[in-house]
């Protein structure tokens, strides 16, 4: 069943959304060269609770972190270590708290250090899906037409999608209905209406869809180990728009 939210609920979620979103903004220093993944994880748990909020991703169905760290090849669900981050790498990360008893959730993939012009398109044009998604997650739509048109700007860049991984709803539950896939037709599934609240989150691989989980139970990396980029929105879908309720502003507002 699909929950729809109110006003009020929506502008809690917001709330949420913005402490998630400062978090994002404050670890992107950490992310350099020479860093473990697991103080990452560290710096953006102490920044959360000291912000009144709960890391959601910790103990969820086992999960060890309060973020999910994804090195180049890794596609989501990476667990934090004491891997150091290397100069060129990209590094995705996933990242979801409560506020107001309501959960947020992003993800955005970092550039470390001289990363080469080939993972710098992946990254551009995976962002750019994002967005034309959720240029699709208007009233009277359907999800089929956030998938496909993901999918489209994806694959006519010589990328794939992932198939397995897929958005979701959000609210109280970090995970409600409906299922929001980065591929798909138009005019398929759920028609979008006042009130949804959505993650809308490609996976877009360099090479091939396939993926492959590790023996951690966590990890899902790309087959054929080219790399995979990963970004991520929470969306409302409100009376005449559709406001995005995560931003890239604390992260991207320093970039040259």
């Amino acid at each position: 069943m699909v929950l729809y939210k109110t006003d009020e609920e929506i502008e809690l979620i917001k709330q949420s959304c913005q402490l998630l979103s400062k978090t994002f903004g404050y670890i992107k220093q950490f992310i350099v060269p020479g860093v473990k993944t697991i103080e990452i994880d560290k710096k953006a748990e102490e920044f959360i609770l000291n912000n009144g909020g709960i890391p959601s991703f910790k103990g969820y169905h086992g999960f060890p972190n309060a973020l999910c760290i994804s090195i180049n090849d890794k596609v989501v669900h990476g667990i934090p270590s004491d891997y150091e981050i290397k100069d060129g790498d990209i590094v995705s990360v996933d990242g979801g708290l409560i506020l107001n008893g309501f959960h947020s959730d992003t993800a955005y993939t970092f550039e470390a250090g001289a990363v080469s012009s080939e993972k710098k398109l992946l990254l551009k044009i995976t962002k750019e899906a994002l967005y034309k998604g959720i240029g699709q997650a208007v009233e009277g739509n359907r999800i089929g037409d956030i998938g496909s048109t993901i999918q489209h700007h994806a694959e006519s860049n010589g990328y794939s999608v992932v198939r397995e991984l897929i958005g979701h709803g959000i609210g109280k539950n970090l995970h409600e209905e409906p299922e929001v896939p980065n591929y798909g037709k138009k005019g398929r599934g759920l028609q979008i209406r006042q009130g949804l609240v959505i993650a809308i989150e490609p996976m877009v691989n360099m090479g091939k869809k396939e993926i492959k989980q590790w023996k951690d139970g966590w990890t899902i990396s790309t087959r054929d180990e080219k790399p995979s980029a990963h970004f991520e929105h929470t969306v409302a879908v409100r009376k005449g728009k559709t406001e995005i309720l995560t931003t890239f502003d604390y992260i991207e507002k320093n970039n040259n």
